[in-house]
C-alpha cells in the first residue's frame, strides 16, 4: 500500500510538471542557449504578413455585372472557364497559381476598366482578375468573359 502511494504521488507530480517542462518561458531554450524566443517572433511576423498584405490590396472598383456589360460591348467574350480544380486555387491575397494561362486583355476592354496604379487586369479562363505587381490576386470577377 505504501508503494502505491509513492507511485501515485510521483505520477501526479510528473503530470503537473509536464506542461511546465513542455512550454519553457519565452527566451529560455532547452539546452540550446538563449534567444530562441527571437525566432518565434519572426515566425509570428511571417504568419501575420499575408493577412496584412491582403488588407492592403485594392478592390476591383467594378461589379462583375458591369464588367460583363463592358466585355459584351467590347466584343471580348467566348473565353472558356477554368476547370473547377484550378478555379478553386484562385483566391484573393494569394499568388496566381503556376501553370494557369494568364492572358492580357484587349485594349478596348482594358481602357474601360478602372485603373489602379501597381495593378493590372488579366484574363484567367473566363474570369477577370486584378493582379498586384507583387503577383498577388487583388480581386476576381467570375465569368465576365464567358
Amino acid at each position: 500500500m505504501q508503494r502505491w502511494k509513492q507511485w501515485s504521488a510521483l505520477l501526479l507530480a510528473a503530470a503537473l510538471a509536464a506542461p511546465v517542462l513542455a512550454n519553457p518561458p519565452e527566451g529560455k531554450g532547452q539546452g540550446h542557449g538563449q534567444g530562441q524566443g527571437k525566432h518565434k517572433d519572426k515566425d509570428k511576423d511571417r504568419e501575420a504578413s499575408p493577412a496584412r498584405t491582403e488588407r492592403d490590396l485594392v478592390a476591383a472598383g467594378i461589379s462583375a455585372a458591369a464588367a460583363r456589360r463592358l466585355a459584351l460591348d467590347s466584343g471580348v467574350t467566348g473565353y472558356k472557364s477554368l476547370p473547377p480544380g484550378m478555379r478553386k486555387r484562385l483566391a484573393r491575397g494569394k499568388p496566381l497559381p503556376p501553370g494557369i494561362a494568364k492572358q492580357v486583355l484587349p485594349a478596348p476592354l482594358l481602357s474601360q476598366l478602372p485603373r489602379h496604379p501597381g495593378y493590372e487586369w488579366r484574363a484567367v479562363g473566363a474570369d477577370l482578375v486584378l493582379v498586384a505587381a507583387s503577383g498577388l490576386i487583388a480581386d476576381i470577377l467570375l465569368d465576365v468573359l464567358r
